[in-house]
Parts: C-alpha cells; structure tokens; sequence
C-alpha cells in the first residue's frame, strides 16, 4: 500500500468537482468560507475551473472534469484533493482516467464520501493508493470547520490516529446559512453490534476498506473494482469493511450486500462497520438488521451498525488502505488507523 506524504501547515489542498458543482451563487458563500477555513488552519488552497457551476448535475461535461482531477493530481505542489462534494455521474470520469499514469505518479490524498466514493475506492484497489472516506469541503464551510471534520486532516497528518465515537449524533444545522455553526448534534449515539455474542464487548483489525454503497455497487463488475486481486494481494491483514448509505431502503441495502458478497467481495473480511443509513426506509418490516443479518450473518464475522460514518454527522474519517483496529463496548467505539507499510 503506498500512503501519500503526511500533511503539514503550508501544504495546498487542491479543490475540484468531479461530480456536481456549485452552481448556486447562494452556496458560493458556503464554498468561500470553507477555503477560508482551510487556510486558517494554515494550508492553501488552489481551486479548478468549472467548480462554480452545475448543469445537469454535473460542474462540467466527464472529459473537463477528468482533466481538472488530473491536474491536481499532477501538481507537485498539491499535497491533498478534497472535492466539494458528490452528485450524481461521477463514474463517468472513470473512463477518462489513466489509472496505470496515476499509480506511477508521487501518491496523493484524496478526501470525500458520497460520490466521491466512486473515485476514492478505484484509488485504492486499482492503484493501492490509500484515500480517506471522510469528510467534502463543503462541510467545512460553516461558521468554524466542526472537530469531526478536521479530523479528516489528523488522519493524512499522522501514522497512528485514534477516533472516538461521538456522545451525540443529529444534522446539519443549516444548509444554507454558512454562518451558522455546521450541526445540531442532539440524538445519543450508541453504537450496536448485530450478533448476540458481541453486544456489550468486541475487537477486531484489519485493512480498512469501503465507503458510499449507493456508488460501490455500481463498480461491481467493472475494470475499476478489482477486488479479488485486491483481496488477495493483502490478505494477511484481513480487512473491516466500513461502508454507509445514502438514499437506500433496507430491501436495497441487503440486495448490495448481497451482490458483493455472491462476487467474493466479503473474502478474508475481519468485520463491518456501518454507518447510520441516511434517506432510509424499511421495506414493509425488513429493517435494516434483516438486511444485514440475511446479507452478512453466514460469515460469522462481527457486524457494528449505527456508527459514526457517513452523510449523518458526524463522520470518521476512515482511511482505505491504513491498517486498523476497532474495539467496540458497551455502545462506544475507538478506531485506530495506521499509515503502515503493506
């Protein structure tokens, strides 16, 4: 696994939309003050054409918005990418992409979830270039940048991270009002463990790998999943496998999971970490524990639901590639990830 330099005060985060743009100038605002917040931190910023504009759910036609990925993948002076946010049709960038040119190329961090799910896992498997699944810009553009998401620069920043699950969990405070403070966390959060066996006490490591499922499932099949290679490449570490959804009732959460397990996705899996679903619904009684114990139960491998992962803040940073440890108590979890080579 090739882990990108560790991030330092001075370094530039390249800023681009290979998915959707920002196309409302409202939202401009929320995109200016996330830039500002990032260089109140003490990095720079450098920003693509076409990020400020979205037409047909996309900031500019698959061709443009490969380019505009590329060149900051290609600029020395780029030390991390973090996209804006997901949309819709990043997938097709994929084809435009010369994945043997960018795993030649000094590794570079690349920061998302969401859509950005569609670029950041064919980095890793594809290129074994770790990425984070954490947070978009975006989320930074508020009021102040919230510790959930500025631990997305903790975890390119240093070889050995540690995360504690958060007390609350909740919302977005405003979507639009960038002065505000980023969420309302107001709901206890309490992690659950699916089996019996592991519900007040477990651990488990592994290579950490995953992301957006609503985007994973439409890599299934593709040149730009290849898993089983992957798999087999770094089995001796065994992986955990953190995945969350957006927009998925239960029936289609168990039809992916389903999916990836019937292509041997699920091989030498130490566990699962999933986050809270966003957009979710039962379908009619399947609940999401039916999905995940018909999908997942025969593997005999603990599975951690409702954690912090994902569009419902707040968010791990979970890094695809780093070697990890979950111990899971009581409700309560710590992830550790380290940078270590593989």
């Amino acid at each position: 696994m090739r882990y990108p330099k560790l991030m330092q005060k001075g370094d530039t985060i390249g800023i681009c939309a290979p998915s959707s743009g920002v196309g409302d100038e409202i939202k401009w605002g929320r995109l200016d003050n996330a830039i500002k917040n990032i260089k109140d931190l003490g990095y720079n910023a450098v920003e693509t054409p076409e990020v400020r504009q979205n037409i047909k759910c996309v900031s500019a036609d698959s061709e443009k918005r490969a380019a505009n990925f590329i060149s900051l993948y290609e600029n020395p002076d780029v030390t991390a990418i973090i996209p804006i946010w997901g949309g819709e049709f990043l997938m097709d960038i994929l084809p435009h992409l010369d994945f043997e040119k960018i795993a030649a190329l000094p590794a570079k961090w690349l920061c998302g979830y969401s859509d950005t799910t569609t670029l950041s896992f064919p980095l890793t498997v594809v290129c074994s270039v770790a990425s984070v699944h954490g947070s978009n810009l975006m989320n930074m553009g508020f009021a102040r940048i919230h510790e959930t998401d500025s631990r997305a620069f903790d975890v390119m920043s240093n070889i050995v991270t540690e995360q504690k699950s958060w007390d609350t969990y909740g919302a977005f405070t405003s979507w639009d009002d960038y002065s505000a403070q980023p969420y309302n966390l107001n709901k206890p959060s309490v992690w659950k463990s699916l089996r019996e066996e592991d519900k007040n006490r477990d651990s488990f490591s592994g290579m950490m790998i995953g992301g957006c499922m609503d985007t994973l499932c439409k890599l299934i099949g593709t040149r730009f999943a290849p898993v089983e290679a992957f798999l087999n490449k770094y089995k001796q570490h065994g992986f955990i496998w953190a995945m969350e959804s957006c927009e998925m009732s239960a029936a289609e959460i168990y039809r992916t999971l389903w999916q990836m397990r019937e292509c041997g996705w699920f091989k030498y899996c130490k566990g699962f970490l999933f986050g809270r679903p966003d957009g979710y619904s039962h379908t009619g009684g399947f609940e999401l524990t039916d999905a995940l114990k018909d999908a997942l139960g025969s593997l005999n491998v603990p599975v951690i639901y409702d954690a912090d992962i994902g569009h419902i803040p707040p968010q791990m940073q979970i890094v695809n590639g780093a070697l990890g440890k979950v111990a899971f108590c009581g409700g309560t979890a710590v992830v550790t990830q380290e940078l270590k080579g593989v």
